[in-house]
């Protein structure tokens, strides 16, 4: 057992892909050292701007030796009547064994003509020939066949119900793992995540960047390869600025020791909980709470070998302007840590991380607050020119602003996402919500007002924001000015939903009018492309309709998005029934993606897709309803007996009687499911009205036995066609009550 290390150092590589780089190398190498075969105690990956490495401890100094078999001719067709080997034996040893030369294969024919091994093979055949190969494999396989055996290959018989055979095995020596590495990592290297490869200078070696030096080692030893068009060594280097010198690793164990003294902290995740440490030790000194996205801190414990974090700060005038903006200038610009207080509002600081152990700190500081000042002063300049009009002015621009070509401009959209959200309000008005549908169509006028603004288009990501700003700095109700940025949620999937009333019918209009009307244009998601975002929001109107608990049919809205783009001169749609057809059917698909990512099992979601329900807080009480069912006992029976149910009256050729007719009940087991029908119908009834589909299902639960017995005992297809009929009329009632939650024959359990 032994320790091996190879680090690949490099010009710095690209800083959002470096951890990805990282976890990608270390998969492929484990994958490749399992499929060979190889043994270790321990895997270490590390990954810094100039550099990517493993270390591999325990590793074993081989692979194992392994036994290969191969199957050759029947015993009856491996000798002739002569005796002698018959082509097909000669044909198998000299296709299906390696020997090193032709002279060991010429030895092997001349030594099978022995007469003495060609009898005593004879002997063996005329035994199984007479007793049968079950009886003596074992004394074969004891004795094997010896032609071989001193060319290292084991002759057998083996049999089988079909008859007996020849088998060859033979021991292939494992090999030593230094000879395999370099392949191995060359492999990896080469199956990396890398959008873009180059090469560097006259190299025909393609990599992310240009490689400057390979190290590969077993302990204390290189072992000697090239990867990547250079030569591996010992030698390693430091931090480009501390310790920029090659340096001598004595030992694979001793990498990242080494590397600490030369100013390289290796370990990417070591480096970034030192980050981490560091800023919120300055956050606290100041009482208050750094914002660190994940994305941010990643990116930056890429791009730094040796991190020191520092705090400067600005002008607390700047804070009049969003501060999403300047917060948003300062993570994707600078890549700088804001800071904000208890309650979540911005302060005049920010933390930075550094590559350099500074004498003067104070120099650095004083950089970052010069280079960061004109960056902030942009954002208030946007900010103020755009307050010298109210929102309201801004929409005039919208007019001449294209939405899409054959859907007109932003301010046709705005129009639409109007009138829309003030059909969603009176439905949520008449379910008992406080909403003003006034106040709702001003937050539909207003709604794109920002896109004309000079702030969101400096930062585009702020849109929705922005608007939300200038709608309180205008005095607009704050029902309104709350709503704009609300209509953009959910942006992704898991994220926060609107929580205003007017934000949802924002959320809901805007979605729906987009989908509605990119589905008329015939621009529908094809395959991984969905340049509209259109999963992402048919996603979102089902999980706002569902989490926000309204219970509004899909049909409805989808109906009223179509009639928002007819007006005096017509309608943009022209083919509207297709329109709703294939829009509703890409709704309803998008169930199987949002359920399956929470879990749901597939069946789970088929058997309640399959009544098609149109409300989607319906649909997911239908659902859970399904998956506490799926827990019972009867359960499984259940399901079967539906199956059983559906085909029959599929395969009915005359149309089944909706009523049971009681006085042709003659077998005690329809009579007894007759009676548990006419009992699990009056208990469902209040149940469904409530739209209580789990005490539904665990009511109907009831009927397991009765239709066990009822299959067991009753023939339905009676050749008395009255009878039949009227079996037929009984189970139809069956599953009717099922249907009335979901199709359980769709479960598989």
């Amino acid at each position: 057992m032994s320790t091996i290390l190879f680090e690949l150092g490099c010009e710095e590589l690209p800083p959002k892909s470096l951890k990805p780089l990282r976890d990608a190398l270390q998969a492929s190498v484990i994958a490749q050292l399992t499929e060979a075969d190889i043994t270790f105690d321990s895997i270490k990956a590390f990954a810094a701007p100039r550099r990517l490495a493993l270390q591999i401890q325990g590793i074993s100094d081989k692979q194992p030796d392994r036994s290969e078999q191969k199957r050759g001719p029947a015993i009856k067709a491996a000798f002739d009547a002569e005796g002698n080997l018959s082509k097909a034996l000669r044909g198998s040893v000299s296709s299906n064994i390696p020997f090193e030369n032709s002279q060991v294969l010429e030895n092997f024919f001349r030594d099978s003509k022995d007469e003495k091994s060609n009898r005593n093979f004879k002997e063996l055949i005329d035994k199984i020939n007479k007793q049968g190969y079950k009886e003596v494999l074992e004394e074969l396989n004891q004795k094997s066949i010896s032609f071989l055996t001193k060319y290292g290959i084991k002759i057998s018989v083996s049999g089988t119900s079909k008859g007996s055979y020849i088998s060859f095995e033979q021991t292939i020596q494992g090999q030593a793992t230094t000879e395999l590495l370099p392949a191995i990592f060359q492999t990896a290297l080469d199956n990396l995540p890398i959008a873009k490869r180059m090469r560097s200078g006259a190299s025909r070696n393609e990599f992310v960047r240009p490689v400057q030096w390979a190290v590969l080692m077993q302990d204390s030893a290189v072992i000697d390869a090239t990867i990547q068009g250079h030569q591996t060594a010992n030698q390693t280097r430091g931090h480009r600025f501390h310790s920029p010198n090659y340096h001598e690793i004595a030992h694979a164990g001793n990498y990242e020791q080494l590397l600490d003294g030369l100013k390289v902290v290796a370990d990417f995740d070591k480096r970034q909980m030192l980050i981490k440490n560091q800023v919120k030790a300055l956050a606290d000194e100041v009482n208050a709470d750094a914002i660190v996205p994940q994305d941010l801190l990643d990116e930056v414990t890429a791009l730094v070998d040796f991190p020191i974090a520092l705090r400067a700060s600005f002008e607390p005038r700047f804070l009049q302007v969003p501060q999403e903006a300047l917060i948003s200038t300062m993570q994707a610009d600078q890549k700088y840590f804001c800071l904000t207080d208890k309650a979540g509002k911005l302060q005049p600081y920010f933390i930075f991380i550094t590559n350099i152990e500074s004498k003067d700190p104070n120099q650095i500081i004083e950089g970052n607050e010069k280079v960061v000042r004109p960056r902030l002063a942009d954002a208030e300049f946007f900010f103020l020119q755009d307050q010298k009009q109210p929102l309201f002015a801004l929409t005039e621009s919208l007019k001449t602003r294209v939405f899409q070509d054959k859907l007109g401009t932003i301010w046709e959209k705005s129009e639409r996402i109007a009138k829309l959200a003030a059909f969603i309000a009176a439905l949520m008005q008449q379910q008992g919500q406080q909403i003003d549908i006034d106040e709702t169509v001003r937050a539909g006028i207003l709604s794109k007002a920002d896109l004309a603004s000079s702030l969101v288009g400096e930062y585009p990501e702020l849109q929705g924001i922005a608007g939300t700003y200038y709608a309180r700095l205008n005095n607009e109700p704050e029902a309104v000015a709350a709503s704009l940025e609300e209509q953009y949620l959910p942006k992704f999937s898991g994220d926060v939903l609107p929580q205003t009333p007017i934000g949802i019918c924002l959320a809901l209009a805007d979605r729906l009018d987009t989908l509605v009307g990119i589905f008329a244009i015939d621009q529908a998601p094809t395959g991984s492309k969905d340049p509209f975002s259109l999963r992402r929001s048919a996603i979102g109107i089902l999980r706002i309709l569902i989490e926000k608990q309204l219970p509004i049919n899909l049909v409805a809205l989808v109906e009223q998005a179509i009639k928002g783009y007819s007006d005096a001169e017509g309608s943009k749609i022209e083919k509207m029934g297709d329109t709703f057809t294939q829009v509703m059917a890409f709704l309803n698909s998008r169930y199987r993606a949002m359920y399956t990512e929470q879990g749901v099992s597939v069946d789970t979601i088929q058997a309640v897709q399959a009544i098609n329900p149109h409300m989607p807080l319906d649909f997911d009480q239908r659902i859970r309803a399904v998956q506490a069912f799926s827990e019972l006992s009867q359960a499984s029976m259940l399901a079967d007996s539906n199956k059983r149910v559906a085909n029959i009256l599929a395969k009915s050729e005359v149309s089944v009687a909706d009523t049971v007719d009681e006085a042709l009940l003659s077998e005690s087991a329809e009579q007894s499911l007759y009676a548990s029908v006419l009992q699990a119908q009056m208990a469902v009834k209040p149940l469904l009205e409530q739209a209580d589909y789990t005490q539904v299902l665990q009511t109907l639960a009831s009927l397991d036995e009765p239709l066990t017995q009822f299959f067991d005992n009753v023939m339905v297809n009676s050749e008395d066609a009255a009878l039949k009929n009227n079996r037929l009329a009984l189970l139809k009632q069956v599953r009717a009550l099922f249907l009335t939650v979901a199709d359980i024959s769709e479960l598989q359990l």
